[in-house]
């Protein structure tokens, strides 16, 4: 390592050599900045690639339109060096489209050790500060290549004029093998006109609605705008065959599709705009954001930043949900705490023990919210389907909203007034009665300690499904209904022996027993989940009914 940045060519792993086809003169020695803080997680620095030679060789000429030049930077990353290497681009004056391709070398790595997988994307002239204004695009790894105009762009990257100044090639180096990682960028600027500005397709804000009503929707759905293979009439086509209202468009770590989804909603569908924020230490979805704001990605737990971002989302009026916490996958596990969510998804995908330990972490957190009187997290279920055979809508939430629109179904979220089913057939009912009042889900019921409280649920869409009745005690009642999937199952309780009542609605065990319950509450002992409630509270109170 060269403390100095003063190194000769080749001779520091972390140096690229920058050799450029229009300009033998490229090849030279590259200064290497190692900036700790520069966008919130450890970044590398490199030295600029100019352009600043015309695309017909000639220096200081006016280039012809429909000229191009290219640069090609190599280099080498050791594991470890940075969540991200910023490969500094002068773009001159009259570039109508930048064009960018790279890949890396994958050597053979032994069992359980990561192999290389690297990120990409671009920040404009206007800079690479955390949260700031230059971002231009992201497609993590699932492209090798992208461009950029102000007529169009690759999916995953935003349209608009390529001005001249310093932009920013990122990568992401997101697992190093043992080996490290040989990367090469290749950079292609296009002379001439910029050509017409691309114009937006937002969708609108409101849907035809039935007014105070229950709404499913998707919240986590991923298009070819990030690393989904549906396009997002697939999508919206998946939805409406679901048997959806909503559906949340969460693409990772760009707004670049939210200027597409106008043409695909309509009077029966509400899509509303948002980012699932894919950061080392966790995923969270930023839910109905303003079309076209999108939400910076570049921080870990130990910067900071998280509570900043999670600000931004709320002054918009959107919500922010940690994701599929106990996803095994690489930087998926959630670090950032609860402090600043307002809901989490508890049921990602098809039911999985990832599922059964999330749902079990969240009922840890009603617990502690019963006891201390602070604010509960609401539970949300999606699909977060990315591609054929992931099936859109399992789960959804239905959700209690004023209205189908987007700040009334922000709204029926965040109060909790929402459960989980794993398709459109599954419906059900939930409330507490007791003392001559009564509440529904996300509701609290107000009665004297003793007084009996009447738990109801009504279900439908689940043969042999077992009802279980789960306290801030446990698991307290469990019953099933029969082959019909209908049914009604009532138990007593009081607001002295429970502080909050969910439902959980599981199919049979594989073996088609319903099985077995105990005052731990043991989900590993049940079937997978077929639907799932937020808590109805109980509390007591010593003034008299009238």
């Amino acid at each position: 390592m060269c403390l100095d940045g003063h190194c000769e060519h080749n001779t520091d792993p972390f140096v690229p050599d920058a050799a450029g086809s229009d300009d033998p003169g490229a090849d030279v020695g590259r200064r290497r900045l190692l900036t700790v803080g520069l966008a919130g997680a450890a970044a590398l620095t490199l030295a600029p690639v100019s352009f600043a030679q015309a695309a017909d060789g000639s220096s200081g000429a006016t280039p012809p339109a429909g000229g191009e030049a290219t640069r090609v930077i190599t280099g080498y990353l050791e594991t470890g060096a940075a969540d991200f290497v910023y490969l500094p681009v002068e773009v001159p004056e009259g570039v109508q489209k930048i064009a960018v391709s790279y890949s890396y070398d994958k050597p053979a790595v032994p069992g359980g050790t990561p192999g290389n997988s690297c990120d990409i994307g671009v920040f404009d002239q206007r800079g690479v500060a955390l949260g700031g204004r230059g971002f231009r695009g992201w497609s993590g790894g699932f492209r090798t290549s992208f461009e950029i105009s102000n007529s169009d762009a690759t999916p995953g990257y935003l349209p608009g004029p390529v001005d001249a100044g310093t932009w920013h090639v990122v990568l992401g180096p997101y697992q190093v093998a043992p080996q490290g990682m040989n990367y090469r960028v290749q950079v292609t600027l296009t002379y001439g006109e910029p050509g017409p500005a691309h114009v937006n397709s937002y969708p609108p804000q409101r849907a035809k609605g039935h007014g105070p009503d229950w709404y499913r929707g998707d919240c986590h759905l991923h298009t070819v705008y990030s690393d989904g293979k549906r396009l997002p009439s697939e999508v919206a086509a998946g939805a409406r065959a679901a048997g959806l209202d909503f559906i949340v468009s969460t693409d990772h770590n760009t707004s670049a599709s939210h200027g597409v989804w106008g043409e695909y909603a309509g009077p029966d569908l509400l899509i509303i705009t948002g980012e699932e924020v894919t950061t080392r230490n966790g995923h969270w979805l930023a839910l109905g954001l303003p079309p076209g704001e999108w939400i910076d990605w570049r921080y870990r737990s130990r910067d900071d930043a998280f509570g900043r971002f999670a600000r931004q989302v709320r002054r918009a009026g959107g919500l922010v949900v940690p994701a599929h916490m106990y996803c095994a996958y690489v930087a998926c596990q959630w670090k950032f705490g609860f402090d600043d969510a307002d809901a989490t998804e508890v049921w990602t995908g098809p039911w999985t023990y990832d599922d059964e330990h999330a749902v079990s972490t969240w009922d840890q957190k009603l617990g502690e919210a019963v006891r201390t009187g602070k604010r509960w997290l609401p539970a949300m279920g999606n699909s977060d389907a990315h591609s054929d055979p992931q099936v859109i809508g399992l789960p959804h939430n239905v959700v209690r909203s004023d209205d189908l629109a987007t700040d009334s179904i922000m709204d029926g979220i965040r109060a909790g007034r929402s459960w989980i089913a794993e398709s459109a057939s599954v419906e059900l009912a939930f409330t507490a009665t007791g003392h001559g009042g009564q509440a529904g889900i996300g509701e609290t019921l107000n009665v004297p300690a003793d007084a009996p409280v009447d738990v109801r649920l009504d279900v439908r869409g689940v043969p042999h499904g077992t009802v279980r009745f789960i306290t801030d005690e446990g698991q307290m009642h469990q019953e099933s209904v029969d082959a019909s999937g209908a049914g009604t199952v009532v138990w007593r309780t009081t607001a002295s022996l429970a502080s909050y009542v969910r439902a959980e609605v599981r199919h049979p065990m594989a073996d088609g027993s319903p099985g077995q319950g105990n005052t731990m509450g043991n989900a590993l002992l049940f079937g997978p989940m077929a639907a799932l409630t937020n808590p109805v509270f109980l509390k007591e109170t010593t003034a008299s009914h009238n």
